[in-house]
């Protein structure tokens, strides 16, 4: 049994400001592979893995990211992205990495060998939001505290 986790869990809504709508929508649908959905002259949706984003043009709405140590690496407080399966997270770090991606946190695993292995990467997208992409070598180990 998977506590916690439901496999068939509704799509979330996220609404977040942004500096410039075609920036952002170049980072998300050409970099990212987003769908685009809905949109206005000041605010535009994304399908992001399943789940709606909105980004509303609100520049003075933006502040530099607060980070916290965790595993010895400076960590965005405030960030979001998706658990993605094994091989998706491979290919879009290599992706990212040929698009010579500024990452926060290069791409690595963490807790190798243990409950809870995963591989992670963290970068910012051109607003300075955080995302943090990440894949579970057992996705049955997404809540594992041992």
């Amino acid at each position: 049994m998977i506590t916690g986790l439901k496999l068939n869990m509704p799509p979330f809504h996220l609404a977040l400001p942004i500096r410039d709508k075609e920036i952002t929508r170049h980072f998300y649908h050409d970099l990212l592979g987003c769908a685009v959905g809905r949109e206005a002259e000041s605010w535009i949706d994304f399908d992001f893995f399943g789940h709606q984003v909105s980004f509303h043009v609100k520049p003075e709405a933006l502040s530099r990211p607060i980070t916290n140590i965790v595993d010895g690496r400076d960590v965005p407080v405030q960030h979001f992205g998706a658990i993605l399966d094994w091989k998706t997270w491979q290919e879009m770090s290599a992706r990212l990495i040929e698009q010579k991606i500024d990452f926060i946190i290069k791409p690595y695993i963490r807790f190798e060998g243990k409950a809870g292995e995963q591989a992670t990467m963290f970068f910012l997208d051109p607003n300075g939001h955080a995302l943090e992409f990440k894949s579970f070598k057992n996705k049955r180990h997404i809540f594992a505290t041992k």
